[in-house]
């Protein structure tokens, strides 16, 4: 099964609309938004969801007031603070480390599943799409990311498929490790901005570590052609192929006003070339698969 990990260093360098216009150029696929922070491949892609169920990780704890005997106990040892003075326990304070059950004296706290996200499966004509809404202030974006993964697959194997396209989520924290861990190919899109360099080495970093091949895509390369060469030359030193190098067009902001991806959009296109460009970046990907 061919899986293409689709990353940046940072956001806002125009990641999922490279990623959209990519699935809209495949025959068929399963689409996943790894992003489970802040989701919004589907709002491009514009699937039909099929189905959708809760993530459950962890535990939070409740006190129960008729075994309580407000000794003050639980809230000298909670380190998180999340325990109040009447003693009811903040959800979104607790870290779910269980001190104060195991402490308690009175057996009064007690454990339950914590409910902290959505997952959604949905379809579009080129195949399945997964993608996910984690609860705000939850920390187990990495075991969602691999929840994500693990029902692309699946949904991969039932329907004959076998490319899985991963639009990850920026930066190169634990989400992005678990979008990029054991796939075959990443693509990093950068733009050429004052930090531009220093985000893309740290990507390119990571996959060398996971042994992963890495292209990049340049985004808006005219935009500042001082820096773009400069990226150039970086990727040329370290062997790395630049896959694609797409000027600024503003038919993306366009197409995504519309919900479309650019492939699918038939508004005006501010450069006639972007079109081809990304055409040849999906041969160039399509070759290393």
């Amino acid at each position: 099964m061919k899986e293409l990990a689709i990353i940046s260093g940072k956001g806002g360098t125009g990641k999922t609309s490279i990623s959209a216009a990519l699935i809209a150029l495949q025959k068929d696929c399963v689409s996943v938004d790894c992003d489970v922070d802040a989701a919004n491949l589907y709002l491009l892609l514009n699937p039909e969801l099929k189905s959708q169920y809760d993530f459950y990780h962890g535990q939070k704890y409740i006190i129960n007031s008729e075994k309580c005997t407000s000794c003050g106990k639980c809230v000298k040892l909670c380190k998180f603070n999340a325990i109040s003075d009447d003693f009811v326990i903040d959800p979104i304070g607790c870290e779910g480390c269980s001190v104060c059950a195991f402490f308690c004296p009175e057996q009064a706290i007690s454990g339950y599943d914590n409910n902290c996200g959505e997952v959604y499966l949905g379809e579009i004509q080129k195949g399945p799409v997964v993608y996910a809404r984690l609860d705000p202030g939850e920390g187990n974006s990495g075991l969602l990311v691999a929840k994500l993964r693990e029902e692309a697959k699946k949904m991969a194997s039932s329907n004959n498929l076998d490319t899985i396209i991963l639009d990850g989520p920026p930066g190169i924290g634990c989400p992005v490790i678990s979008t990029i861990t054991g796939v075959k190919l990443v693509l990093a899109v950068t733009e050429p901005n004052i930090s531009a360099l220093h985000d893309l080495k740290r990507v390119l970093e990571l996959a060398d570590h996971f042994r992963i091949k890495a292209l990049v895509c340049i985004n808006r390369a005219d935009i500042n052609p001082e820096i773009t060469s400069e990226i150039k030359d970086f990727c040329r030193k370290k062997n790395i192929t630049i896959a694609g190098e797409i000027n600024s067009d503003n038919a993306f902001l366009h197409a995504q006003r519309q919900g479309k991806d650019i492939i699918t959009y038939n508004g005006t296109m501010e450069n006639p070339d972007t079109i081809n460009e990304i055409k040849k970046l999906n041969e160039i990907i399509l070759n290393e698969l």
